[in-house]
């Protein structure tokens, strides 16, 4: 896997024989998408799909940039936030698209956060049984994250994300540039995700990003630039390794199956970033107290994520009792018991026959007090 300098910004490949696709990283690329869209995803008509807040800075902008340029494109807005990630959504957009007759020569444009690149994705997966998606990222969490690696889906009552599929992009064109319209909170939580990659798989990119976090924070283009390539490239290789999460993929969910918890039991109260934040804390714990995890691993997480702001005070008051439920139901469970991805060291995953495991619900029911 190599990296490609081109005239739109650096191209970073993702995938394995015919599921492969780059992901383009540089500021101004919004400017050229007509043309990237012919180069990458050629169609008949585009529906562009944003969340209110995002058709508001960018949809309407992106949309007459399109149009003045021939493209038959049309845009489609949902509600914003975490809690509107449904299949009432899903329905609405589909629907639309159904009214306005977009055949199987059409594709969607995903511009927007991670909720919009589940959501939207999802849209593409299902829509007449398929179409082509290009993900057009404009958050922190969305670029260095969510748009990478084909997963699309929708949050259910069970839990998030239960519901969906794989479905890679044609391409990804993530512009830099529009991180300097997202809120400073915003930030904070898509930056916790490269935190995360640096934890599983890269101590010294850790490290950098605690020492970089200010420049992060105030969306500084170059400093930016640096973090996403090097996150995309950290997950470009494990997703091209394992497409499906069938073994080296599973370690991308550090922290995740505790977070996921939390915010399900928070009702999409705490935000994703914040909510894995602790469940890299509390599952760094959790591979402390069974021997697994070198002593002092949590303390260097929590360094690198008070940087941003973030420790477990961060998180409101969760019931105990809701987040196990939740965890019964996380879609990485097997029979029914939930897994957890333990590091053996900060930048490296413990890996015991493989890349998760089983833990007794009274300890981590112990860990969660921390919580209450």
């Amino acid at each position: 896997m190599t990296d490609r300098v081109l005239a739109e910004g650096t191209g970073v490949e993702v995938g394995a024989g015919e599921v492969r696709y780059e992901v383009l990283v540089g500021s101004g690329l919004l400017g050229n998408l007509a043309a990237l869209l012919s180069q990458y995803a050629p169609a008949h008509r585009y529906a562009l799909i944003c969340d209110e807040n995002v058709a508001r800075v960018h949809g309407t902008t992106v949309l007459e940039a399109l149009t003045a340029r021939g493209v038959d494109a049309r845009l489609y807005s949902f509600p914003a936030g975490e809690a509107c990630k449904t299949r009432k959504n899903w329905s609405m957009l589909t629907d639309a698209m159904l009214d306005d007759r977009y055949g199987r020569d059409s594709c969607v444009v995903a511009v927007g956060g991670g909720v919009t690149g589940d959501l939207a994705g999802f849209v593409a997966a299902t829509y007449l049984r398929g179409i082509p998606v290009v993900q057009v990222p404009t958050s922190y969490l969305a670029m260095i994250d969510a748009s990478v690696g084909g997963k699309t889906g929708v949050d259910v009552p069970a839990g998030k994300n239960l519901v969906g599929s794989f479905h890679a992009p044609r391409v990804v064109v993530a512009d830099t540039g529009t991180l300097t319209t997202l809120p400073s909170a915003e930030r904070v939580q898509g930056l916790v995700e490269a935190f995360k990659h640096g934890a599983i798989l890269a101590a010294q990119y850790f490290e950098w990003l605690t020492s970089a976090a200010d420049r992060l924070l105030a969306a500084d283009v170059e400093t930016a630039t640096e973090a996403i390539i090097r996150s995309v490239r950290i997950k470009a290789d494990v997703v091209t390794r394992d497409e499906r999460e069938g073994g080296l993929r599973q370690v991308l969910n550090f922290g995740h199956t505790l977070g996921h918890a939390i915010e399900a039991a928070s009702a999409y109260g705490v935000g994703h970033g914040t909510a894995v934040g602790a469940g890299m804390l509390l599952e760094a714990e959790l591979g402390q107290r069974l021997g697994v995890t070198e002593e002092g691993t949590r303390a260097r997480i929590a360094s690198g994520l008070m940087t941003l702001g973030l420790s477990l005070d961060s998180v409101p008051s969760v019931d105990v009792e809701d987040v196990l439920r939740f965890l019964a139901s996380d879609k990485k469970a097997r029979s029914g018991r939930p897994r957890y991805v333990l590091l053996r060291r900060l930048g490296e995953v413990e890996d015991d026959g493989g890349w998760s495991r089983e833990i007794p619900d009274s300890l981590v029911r112990d860990v969660l007090a921390e919580l209450a």
